[in-house]
């Protein structure tokens, strides 16, 4: 009796163990078919805004920014988490839920903040994409500008024979983007011992001076308000895509890992952006004051290779963030507005808000590298706008039920990474008009 039992128990285990195997791997096979928004989102956190900011950071200061990066990524990551999960349990986006538990002064104050930040996105990923079109082709930026909000346009229409088109097409360009900065590390050959203990290590007297324009630069550049936007109204879509997903905290499981692994691969593409400029450009005592120089500085030190890779991936960023940029812009406009406007005038309503003002400005001759920082800092100032609504939702059971409401840890976590955020714009603020 005893042997049997010990023999039926055995046959037991295996058999739990065997089903949890089948259920762990079918978990995973329903990951995959889930898997991709964080993708389409994290095309942000690598737009030509970061270029800006971090070749200049490379360039002038080396390796000592880097744990900037780092840091905005694992901030970035929270917060996407947050709007993801906001977007879940509330089948509501971010700027849907600002017009239905705001006041209508607040809520029309955040749409105007939200815009200009669409517009200050645009500008930097159509300034990048035409710079880009500019150092293959040879065209001039204005052309290159209209160039990139017409294919847009037609990258977008993708949209219409699924998201999942669309999503293909993004993650496309950004294995292009990928594949031009393994490149890059290759031919660069920076300091990996350097690079490992600037990462976690934080220098503070690199954010002094321009050092504090450039950090709050690329804290704008990663942690962008249009990302937290459209994350929050695209993971909507996913509620009909996976029937072994059933409940929302499942959903919300899935979206905290796709986040978690698409923005360590953003991380890992912005860290090289400036990594590369480190290696090649701040050990040479080059300062890149512009996109073209450093296209044009990469040839006699790298080599043709290099150049062609940069100008290439420079130029899938600016067309996959400008579609996405637009895609937010969208969000953004009918969450606060709920315009009921057909879709072919929302796409060229939006397109035009975002697109007119990086068509002025080249016009006007400005510096693209300027632009790009500058875009970002504008950015990096209108991200509380965007924050702390979005940490106050997420805090409220009325708002986000019981199963959805962030615990203890994701409030103190969210607190200080709203503290930080506020912190530096601070900082920044009085930097400039102050001191």
């Amino acid at each position: 009796m005893k042997d049997n039992s010990q023999g039926s128990g055995s046959k037991e285990e295996s058999r739990i163990s065997v089903d949890q195997q089948v259920s762990r791997g079918f978990d995973l096979v329903h990951f995959l078919k889930f898997m991709g928004i964080g993708i389409v989102v994290g095309v942000a956190y690598i737009d030509p805004g970061n270029w800006g900011t971090d070749i200049a950071a490379g360039s002038k200061f080396g390796y000592s920014l880097l744990w900037v990066v780092v840091m905005s990524n694992l901030m970035g990551m929270l917060l996407q988490y947050l709007s993801s999960k906001l977007g879940i349990m509330t089948g509501r986006s971010l700027a849907e839920n600002c017009r239905h538990n705001l006041t209508k002064w607040k809520s029309l104050s955040l749409w105007g903040t939200a815009e200009v930040a669409a517009i200050a996105t645009d500008l930097a990923e159509v300034i990048g994409g035409a710079v880009a079109i500019n150092l293959l082709f040879g065209l001039p930026l204005i052309y290159g500008a209209i160039i990139i909000g017409s294919d847009t346009l037609l990258i977008l229409a993708l949209e219409r024979k699924g998201f999942r088109k669309l999503e293909a097409a993004i993650i496309g360009m950004v294995v292009i983007i990928g594949c031009a900065y393994v490149i890059e590390l290759l031919l660069a050959q920076p300091d990996w011992n350097n690079i490992a203990y600037n990462a976690v290590t934080p220098d503070f007297n690199s954010i002094k001076g321009d050092g504090l324009l450039i950090a709050v630069g690329i804290l704008g550049a990663t942690v962008m308000p249009h990302a937290i936007y459209l994350h929050s109204s695209i993971i909507k879509s996913r509620s009909k895509v996976s029937t072994y997903a059933k409940t929302k905290k499942q959903l919300v499981r899935f979206s905290l890992i796709d986040t978690i692994v698409a923005l360590s691969l953003a991380g890992l593409v912005n860290g090289a952006i400036l990594v590369v400029s480190a290696a090649t450009f701040h050990t040479h005592n080059i300062v890149i004051d512009s996109i073209d120089v450093a296209y044009r500085t990469l040839s006699p030190l790298l080599g043709n290779i290099s150049s062609y890779a940069f100008a290439i991936a420079l130029l899938a960023s600016g067309l996959a963030s400008s579609v996405v940029a637009t895609l937010s812009g969208q969000v953004i406009f009918e969450g606060f507005t709920n315009l009921k406007i057909k879709l072919w005038k929302r796409r060229i309503i939006t397109r035009l808000i975002t697109l007119v003002p990086a068509i002025i400005a080249i016009s006007l001759g400005a510096s693209p590298l300027s632009i790009l920082v500058i875009s970002q800092v504008i950015l990096s100032i209108q991200l509380p706008f965007t924050v702390i609504p979005l940490v106050y939702f997420t805090g409220r059971k009325k708002i986000m039920g019981a199963d959805g409401v962030n615990r203890l840890p994701t409030k103190v976590l969210a607190l200080i990474c709203t503290g930080v955020i506020v912190t530096m714009n601070v900082l920044l603020i009085i930097y400039q008009f102050f001191i």
